[in-house]
């Protein structure tokens, strides 16, 4: 088959002394840290939308990037470049996935059963080149954010036949999914939320994503989908305020509607940012609760105010990541997607593979530090120690849920309780720059 990129070389471990801008530093796939390699701890992802369809656009600019397939017409021949140059460059790379939305993949039509047709045959498209390529999907999902219609959300939409328009899109989604051996479907509310109080029924609004949402798990069920179902936490923008705010935010929604066993979460490192949260504040949450299931890899920037998916190059954030991540037992069927996209004036093809090495390099030295962190012990074990004294007698008590106000009251009123411990916090974050 001829090459979509032809000038772009296999990309091969070298060291962290090499000066070759196309191969890996640190990122040595076969590399055991602990009892995993490299690959089997980070499984890394492409994501379609940036990857093959990003252009370089801003809010206030047009598209700059310079693709091959810039100068074809036919919508359906761009997506199919398109396919061919996702699974070529992911080979490359040796990136072992990918993700993408339904309408990432193939044009939209004037009616769902056209947009359903221009789908089947780049998935049919798809699955030949599974067979001659490595890459596998790690995730598909549905592009419920894009189109007019889903102006005011799709699930939360005011207007129920954009309701039954955004189940009927879903499902094929769900379904196609399954067909290419996905081992996730993501849900990711972009307008799933409100503009002004002023006009919204906010109830309904909730109901409805809940009633979408668990019809969405029994068609899965109905299709014989074993891939886990995820929901993907983002506080604003494009919506002033989404419901699906945060993690803790999700993880309440599950409760209310009965879906804590269903779902779990994929979560986005610059969302994190965004709702006023570390990425390891929204890892460890969804850990300890059970819903950490995937990671959408990126970093954004502090001093803008907007998610501007830049790829991960913070060796202090993917470790932080890295060691949750270690401590869930990794991500099983969840991977590392860099839902990422160079910057504008990064318009070549050869700024766009050398983005996704450096991405992968931070992770590799993020997993290194991350285990030699938890090997070390102390940290954890500062941790464990800081909260020994739950372990036997009134500690325990309480650990337990075997005592009352009225028994707490009685032990405390002759005690003379001292401070606590020192935190040690600055100590801790020196404990933790010995490792990077």
């Amino acid at each position: 088959m001829k090459q979509v990129f032809p000038d772009v070389p296999d990309v091969r471990f070298e060291g962290p002394d090499t000066k070759n801008p196309f191969a890996f530093r640190y990122y040595d796939a076969n590399r055991k840290v602990g009892d995993k390699t490299m690959a089997e701890h980070l499984r890394f992802s492409m994501a379609y939308w940036h990857s093959m369809n990003g252009g370089g656009t801003d809010p206030f600019g047009t598209v700059t990037a310079v693709r091959p397939w810039d100068s074809v017409t036919d919508p359906m021949e761009v997506a199919r470049i398109k396919m061919r140059g996702l699974f070529e460059l992911t080979t490359k790379l040796t990136i072992p996935y990918f993700c993408f939305h339904d309408r990432d993949v193939a044009p939209d039509g004037e009616t769902l059963r056209e947009a359903n047709r221009n789908l089947d045959e780049i998935v049919g498209l798809t699955k030949s080149l599974m067979e001659e390529f490595p890459t596998r999907l790690l995730w598909g999902t549905a592009r419920l954010f894009f189109h007019p219609r889903y102006m005011n959300g799709a699930a939360t939409s005011p207007d129920p036949t954009v309701f039954a328009y955004a189940a009927g899109q879903v499902k094929k989604a769900l379904e196609v999914t399954k067909e290419l051996g996905g081992t996730n479907y993501v849900f990711w509310g972009g307008r799933e939320g409100y503009e002004t109080i002023l006009n919204t029924d906010m109830g309904r609004e909730l109901d409805n994503m809940g009633f979408f949402l668990n019809m969405a798990r029994d068609y899965a069920k109905e299709i014989g989908f074993d891939g886990q179902l995820l929901i993907e936490p983002k506080p604003m923008e494009p919506t002033k305020h989404q419901y699906d705010t945060d993690t803790a935010a999700i993880w309440g929604f599950l409760q209310e509607y009965g879906l804590t066993d269903d779902l779990k979460l994929n979560i986005e490192t610059n969302h994190a940012t965004l709702a006023g949260h570390t990425i390891q504040h929204e890892l460890h949450f969804a850990r300890v609760k059970g819903i950490l299931g995937s990671v959408d890899a990126n970093q954004g920037d502090t001093l803008l105010g907007w998610d501007t998916d830049q790829f991960p190059t913070d060796l202090y954030v993917t470790s932080s990541m890295m060691y949750e991540i270690l401590l869930n037992g990794g991500l099983h069927s969840g991977g590392l997607n860099f839902d990422a996209k160079v910057r504008r004036p990064s318009y070549t093809v050869d700024d766009l593979v050398q983005a996704h090495i450096a991405g992968m390099d931070t992770f590799a030295r993020g997993l290194i530090a991350a285990n030699g962190m938890i090997e070390d012990g102390e940290l954890p074990g500062f941790v464990a120690d800081r909260y020994r004294g739950y372990q036997d007698g009134i500690g325990k008590q309480i650990s337990d849920r075997s005592v009352t106000f009225t028994d707490l009251e009685a032990w405390a009123l002759d005690k003379k309780v001292m401070h606590p411990a020192s935190g040690r916090q600055e100590y801790l974050e020196s404990l933790v720059n010995r490792f990077l």
